[in-house]
């Protein structure tokens, strides 16, 4: 919801102030929070498969949008979901090192049923992209909130990002850290471009924050490389190449992908604000 909804009409309402892109917005979030069982506290993420109650880190990218709603509306009921997932998923989803677990499932009355990583190389290994919803989303928990814990996690996120020792030359991860084919492994400009845009907003935020900007500087220039950006008129419209949706079901694999190119537009956008210039200009 969050990604089909906030990404669209929220950049629209951020733009032309529109009631309208508003409307759905509180529609969505209201649809998007009836996800969550008050007796585990996490919006539910799939209803398909053999886990009871899957919970995805790619959702923490979906509570933007309900800090939004909270601040629109004055009713703290969407605040209130977004800070007790980000809070559960703090607690159950990360490893010792910081990385994450893409799946976490839960029984009925909260507890752990298992934990796994269904679109990465195996339940536990560092899928990248994995890392990267993480990174962003608790990034953007902290803006919202000012909690220091979430700026602690993005932080150590990034550190693991940052220094992984499976991190290619031009810093383009692999599309899993732990992937066996490593070095011959696909790339994933998808999880690229997401912690570039990340890391771009904690620089603003951290103390450390040149150290990150300079990274998601780095990503961002080997994305606008030859390697990755597609010549225009190719690549079936899209602007980024060799992205990696789910590589365990041979899909998406060395691809375009929709989520690649908006937040490596995002990350363009911020670059360029953290260097005050105005895209209309160039």
């Amino acid at each position: 919801m969050g990604f089909m909804v906030f990404c669209s009409y929220g950049q629209q309402q951020r733009i032309l102030g529109d009631a309208a892109s508003a409307d759905v917005i509180v529609e969505a979030a209201k649809s998007l929070s009836s996800r969550c069982d008050d007796r585990i506290g996490l919006i539910r993420s799939w209803d398909f498969g053999e886990w009871n109650y899957p919970v995805i880190i790619d959702n923490m990218m979906n509570l933007e949008m309900l800090f939004w709603a909270s601040k629109h509306t004055g009713d703290a009921c969407y605040r209130d979901v977004a800070v007790r997932h980000a809070d559960i998923t703090l607690e159950n989803h990360f490893r010792d090192d910081m990385s994450s677990y893409h799946v976490v499932s839960y029984n009925d009355d909260g507890t752990v049923e298992s934990r796994g990583t269904f679109q990465g190389y195996a339940d536990e290994s560092a899928w990248a992209r994995g890392q990267a919803w993480g990174l962003y989303g608790y990034t953007m928990c902290y803006r919202e909130t000012g909690d220091e814990k979430y700026l602690r996690r993005a932080e150590r996120i990034a550190d693991l990002v940052m220094n992984h020792p499976r991190t290619p030359e031009d810093r383009i991860p692999y599309w899993d850290y732990d992937a066996p084919q490593i070095p011959d492994a696909p790339r994933d400009a998808s999880a690229a471009a997401v912690m570039s845009s990340a890391l771009f907003e904690l620089s603003t935020l951290a103390d450390e924050g040149a150290a990150y900007f300079d990274y998601a500087e780095t990503l961002l220039m080997s994305l606008s490389s030859d390697a990755y950006l597609a010549e225009k008129g190719t690549n079936g419209g899209f602007i980024l190449m060799h992205s990696v949706g789910h590589w365990p079901a041979t899909s998406e694999i060395d691809t375009p992908l929709n989520y690649a190119d908006y937040y490596y537009l995002e990350a363009v956008g911020r670059y360029l604000k953290l260097r005050g210039v105005d895209p209309r200009t160039l």
